[in-house]
């Protein structure tokens, strides 16, 4: 079952460009929706709830750029949207951003570019889709993998939700009780912080690599911190 807001959705009436794509952005770990038009775009971004859309201009019934304005306009205004187009002139391009596509690649295109633009989007607009990455550690949801410095890591059911939960909150401060209520929500037993504090410290055991042990950084009286970014 689809998570909302954790997959891309990809728009494009040529279906084995649209199919390459999937391909593409499946093989790196995400969720991947598809749209064969306008039409159908517009009701699968109401179902998915995608967190990017990667978007053909010239589509059948409804054009990309309209899609484009009914999605900023009716929905959501930060949601990151590529502009995909097989026209190359520079009013074109111009249109498709003035719509309010983020990006523009022109056909043909690579599609490893194209996959390297989504994640260079998703970085700098800090939306969450399935596949999470900071510094060397890649976590996909969707696939229950999670990746340190080019290793597969082998983690507990208990040990991946957490630390998903907290690459999921890049740079903030989460409590223990934060914590509990997103791990155990409806667990009748009796959960203290001294098992959040276990499961803390296995994970750091298994992705204290190289001399880093601040990846996850311990807030004293406060809970603890996903340091995505180093100082």
């Amino acid at each position: 079952m689809a998570v909302k807001g954790t997959g891309i959705l990809v728009v494009e009436d040529d279906v084995k460009i649209r199919k390459l794509i999937v391909l593409y952005l499946e093989k790196e770990g995400y969720e991947v929706y598809e749209a064969g038009d306008g039409e159908e775009a517009l009701v699968a971004f109401r179902k998915y709830d995608p967190c990017l859309v990667i978007l053909d201009l010239m589509l059948p019934k409804v054009s990309g750029e309209e899609v484009c304005k009914s999605i900023r306009a009716d929905w959501k205004e930060d949601i990151p949207i590529i502009m995909l187009t097989a026209k190359v002139e520079e009013q074109s391009r111009i249109e498709g951003l003035k719509s309010g596509a983020d990006d523009y690649v022109t056909k043909p295109f690579s599609p490893g570019e194209l996959v390297a633009r989504v994640e260079s989007i998703l970085r700098r607009t800090n939306q969450r889709c399935s596949k999470i990455t900071y510094r060397g550690l890649t976590i996909k949801a969707l696939r229950g993998e999670v990746h340190y410095l080019g290793e597969s890591i082998s983690l507990t059911q208990h040990e991946f939700r957490l630390l998903y939960f907290l690459m999921m909150h890049p740079n903030q401060i989460l409590t223990r009780e934060q914590i509990i209520d997103e791990l155990y929500p409806h667990n009748e037993k009796v959960v203290t912080e001294r098992t959040i504090d276990v499961h803390i410290g296995k994970l750091r055991e298994k992705l204290k690599w190289d001399g880093d042990s601040e990846l996850i950084e311990t807030i004293r009286g406060m809970g603890y911190r996903f340091v995505a970014y180093q100082k």
